[in-house]
C-alpha cells in the first residue's frame, strides 16, 4: 500500500491556502477541462469557475469571462493548475466584495474553514486544551502526554497520530468508536495515521460534526484552524448533550404563552441558550434583554444577576458593586467555581467580549444539550426538504416552503406535503401517507421515510458507478450477490442468504467481508465467536468502527447487527460495497497514463484512497436522475444466481 500524500502545491503559501479535500476537488475539476493536448487554456476557465459552489450563485460565466480579460489579454494562453488556484482565489476575493462581506465563520464551534484567512483565538485554544486536560487526564493511553500546554503547539503535535481526536469523540457520545480500532502506538506509520483520521471524520460526522472540506491530510499535517475547529465541535456537543425536554425538563419553564414546545425545541442551540439567560434575568430584576454572547456581556452584570438566581447560596453582594467590569469578571468566575463549574476561562476572557467562549461559559452554567433534529425537529419538515434537495438538486419548490420557526399550523403541513410529494417522485413506498401525519409526529412513519430516504441515497451512489454493472440499475439483490462473492474471494466459506439472514448477528460475516475489500483492517485477535450477547456485542462495535477506519460512511448502532435489522444491515453492506468499488476506480485512474475526463469519479493522481467524507465532490456523485430506481424490499430476501457484477475483474493492494 503506496503512502497517501496528497495534492502538493510547489508554493508553499500557495498550498496553505486550501485544505486537501479542497485541493483535491478543484484538480479534478481542472483535469476534466483538458484538451486532446492535456493542457487548459485562460478561456476554458469561465465556464469551469460558474460551476463551483463558491461562484455559481454570484457570477455569470461572461462576468467570469471580462474579469479574467482584465488579467490575461490572451485567453488562449495555456495555464496550470497552480495558475488556476490563484485564479480561484482572486475571483474569490472579489466574490466576497461584491457580495458585502468576508468569508468567515460567526456561529460559535463551526470550524473556521477558509482559504483567504484563518484566525486562531490563543484564549479558545486554551479553553480546549483545559477541557482535554480535564476529561482525558485518565485515559491509559493519552495520559503519558497530558496535561497538554497551552502555551506551547502540544495539542497540534498531540492530534497529529489522531488517537486524541477519536477519544474525544467518545468523551462527547460514549460508545461512538470501539476503542480497539484505534492504532495506539508512540510511533504510527502514515497509513495507520490515515487510518485513525478516516475512523476520526466518519465518526465526528455520525455524531453530527460538519466536516466538509477537511481531509485527512489536513489532520495528518495538523492544520490549527481546521484541528480546533473539529475539536471545538466536538466540544460543543458533549456540552449541548442533554439540553432536551426528556433530560432537562425544567426548559418547560422556558415556553411562553404565544410559543408551543416544538417551536421551543425548533430554536437553535445558542437561541435557546440566549431564551434560557434571559428567562433567568427576567427572574431576577435584570432590565435589560441579552441578544448576544459579546457586547452585552462585557460589562459581566448580567453574569452577577445570573449566578444569584441559580445559586444564591453563593451570592457575593461585593459583585455588583464592582468598580470594574475586570474586577466583576473575576467575582463572576469565583462564584459560578463555587457552584462546581470548571474555570476554563480569564476574567479578561468575559470583558474582551469573546462570543465563543462567552457561549461555552453559559453551557457550563447550563449543563448543555444535543437537540435530535430529525424526531424532536419534526414540526416543519424542513430539515427533510433540506436533505430531498441535496439528494436530489432542484426537487425541492423553495417558494412553496416556510422555514421554521411556524406559528401558523397549515404552513407545516404544506412543508410536510411536499416532502410527500418529492418521496412519491422518488418512487417512495407512501401507502395512506399524507403531510398531517408527520406534522402529528408519528414517529413510525418517519422512521420508514428515513429509511427509504438512505437507501435511496446509497442505491444512487453505486448506480453511479454503473461501469461494474454495465449501466443496470443497482438492486438490493446485486449487493447480496456482491458481498458473498467478495467473501468467497478470499476462501472463506460464510454465507448469508439475505439480509435478515439470522447468522448475522454474530458480526464474523462482515468481519470477513471487511477483511475481503481490505485484508490488514481486521485484527482478528480481537475478534470474538460471537456466540453470547457480550461477545455478539463487541463483534458489532469492532465492525462499526472498522468500517469507519476504511472511510465507509457507516450509521447503524450494533443493536441493528446484533438483532439482524434488515434494512440497516443492507445500508452497511451497501457502503462497504461503495467503498470497495471507488477504491478500485479510484486506483485504477492513479494507474492510467493519461489523463480522464469522468466526472463521476472525481479521481486524480494524487487521490486519496479512502473517499471524502463530504465535500462538493461527494454531493455531485449523488446528484443524478434516479427515477428509474425502485424500492423493493422484498429483494432483500431472495439470493440470486447470476449478477452484473459476476465479471468484475479488479487486483489491487487492497484484496480487489
Amino acid at each position: 500500500m503506496t503512502s497517501y500524500l496528497g495534492v502538493q502545491v510547489s508554493d508553499p503559501t500557495l498550498q496553505n491556502q486550501f485544505t486537501q479535500v479542497e485541493l483535491r476537488s478543484l484538480k479534478s475539476k481542472f483535469t476534466a477541462v483538458k484538451n486532446e493536448k492535456g493542457k487548459v487554456t485562460i478561456g476554458d476557465l469561465p465556464s469551469l469557475l460558474v460551476t463551483l459552489k463558491a461562484f455559481a450563485s454570484t457570477f455569470k460565466e461572461e462576468e467570469v469571462a471580462g474579469l479574467l480579460a482584465q488579467s490575461f489579454p490572451d485567453l488562449t494562453v495555456d495555464i496550470d493548475f497552480e495558475g488556476f488556484l490563484r485564479v480561484y482565489l482572486n475571483l474569490q476575493g472579489q466574490a466576497n466584495a461584491k457580495s458585502g462581506h468576508s468569508k468567515t465563520a460567526s456561529a460559535f464551534l463551526k470550524a473556521s474553514i477558509t482559504t483567504l484567512l484563518h484566525t486562531i483565538s490563543h484564549s479558545e485554544r486554551a479553553l480546549y486544551v483545559a477541557h482535554i486536560n480535564s476529561y482525558l487526564e485518565d485515559d491509559p493511553f493519552l495520559k503519558q502526554f497530558l496535561p497538554l500546554d497551552p502555551a506551547t503547539n502540544d495539542l497540534f503535535d498531540l492530534a497529529k497520530d489522531g488517537v486524541l481526536l477519536c477519544k474525544l469523540i467518545n468523551v462527547a457520545v460514549p460508545g461512538t468508536i470501539d476503542e480497539r480500532a484505534i492504532n495506539c502506538k508512540k510511533i504510527l506509520n502514515l497509513w495507520e495515521r490515515n487510518e485513525n483520521h478516516t475512523l476520526c471524520l466518519n465518526s465526528a460526522k455520525a455524531i453530527g460534526c460538519t466536516v466538509v472540506n477537511i481531509g485527512t491530510q489536513d489532520l495528518v499535517e495538523a492544520r490549527p484552524h481546521l484541528v480546533l475547529g473539529l475539536i471545538s465541535q466536538i466540544i460543543k456537543i458533549q456540552l449541548l448533550a442533554d439540553l432536551n425536554l426528556k433530560k432537562t425538563p425544567q426548559l418547560v419553564e422556558l415556553v411562553e404563552d404565544n410559543t408551543d414546545i416544538e417551536e421551543l425545541m425548533s430554536l437553535a442551540p445558542e437561541k435557546l441558550l440566549l431564551k434560557w439567560m434571559n428567562f433567568h434575568l427576567g427572574k431576577a430584576g435584570y432590565e435589560k434583554r441579552v441578544s448576544n454572547f459579546s457586547s452585552d456581556l462585557k460589562d459581566g452584570r448580567a453574569y452577577a444577576y445570573l449566578l444569584n438566581v441559580l445559586a444564591p447560596e453563593h451570592c457575593n453582594p461585593a459583585t455588583l458593586d464592582a468598580k470594574t467590569a475586570l474586577e466583576r469578571a473575576t467575582l463572576v468566575l469565583d462564584h459560578a467555581e463555587k457552584m462546581g463549574c470548571k474555570r476554563y476561562l480569564k476574567p479578561t476572557d468575559i470583558v474582551e467580549g469573546s462570543s465563543n467562549l462567552n457561549l461555552a461559559f453559559e453551557q457550563f452554567l447550563h449543563f448543555g444539550l444535543a437537540v435530535t433534529w430529525i424526531l424532536e425537529h419534526y414540526a416543519c419538515r424542513w430539515i427533510l426538504l433540506e436533505v430531498l434537495d441535496k439528494i436530489k438538486p432542484g426537487s425541492v419548490n423553495w417558494k412553496h416552503a416556510t422555514k421554521p420557526p411556524i406559528k401558523m399550523p397549515f404552513r407545516k403541513v404544506e412543508n410536510c406535503n411536499q416532502v410527500i410529494k418529492i418521496g412519491r417522485q422518488l418512487k417512495f413506498s407512501l401507502v395512506n401517507l399524507a403531510g398531517n401525519d408527520f406534522v402529528q409526529g408519528n414517529k413510525k412513519l418517519i422512521l420508514a421515510f428515513l429509511w427509504q430516504l438512505m437507501r435511496y441515497s446509497m442505491l444512487q451512489l453505486l448506480k453511479n458507478l454503473r461501469s461494474h454493472s454495465q449501466g443496470k440499475e443497482v438492486t438490493d439483490t446485486d449487493i447480496l450477490h456482491w458481498v458473498n462473492k467478495k467473501v468467497r474471494s478470499m476462501g472463506r466459506t460464510s454465507r448469508i442468504e439475505n439480509f435478515k439472514d439470522k447468522s448475522i448477528s454474530n458480526g464474523i460475516f462482515f468481519l470477513e467481508l471487511l477483511s475481503s475489500v481490505e485484508p490488514r483492517v481486521v485484527n482478528w485477535n480481537l475478534v470474538t465467536k460471537g456466540e453470547s450477547d457480550d461477545e455478539k456485542r463487541l463483534n458489532a462495535t469492532y465492525i462499526i468502527s472498522v468500517a469507519r477506519k476504511l472511510g465507509c460512511s457507516i450509521f447503524v448502532l450494533p443493536e441493528d447487527i446484533m438483532e439482524v435489522n434488515q434494512k440497516m444491515i443492507l445500508t452497511l453492506a451497501a457502503s462497504i460495497m461503495y467503498w470497495s468499488l471507488q477504491k478500485a476506480v479510484e486506483e485504477g485512474e492513479s494507474l492510467s497514463p493519461a489523463p480522464s475526463s469522468c466526472n463521476t469519479c472525481n479521481a486524480t493522481p494524487d487521490a486519496s484512497p479512502a473517499p471524502s467524507v463530504c465535500g462538493e465532490d461527494e454531493s455531485s456523485s449523488i446528484a443524478g436522475d434516479v427515477s428509474s430506481l425502485t424500492i423493493d424490499d422484498a429483494a432483500s430476501d431472495t439470493t440470486v444466481s447470476s449478477s452484473p457484477f459476476d465479471n468484475e475483474e479488479v487486483t489491487s493492494a487492497g484484496g480487489e
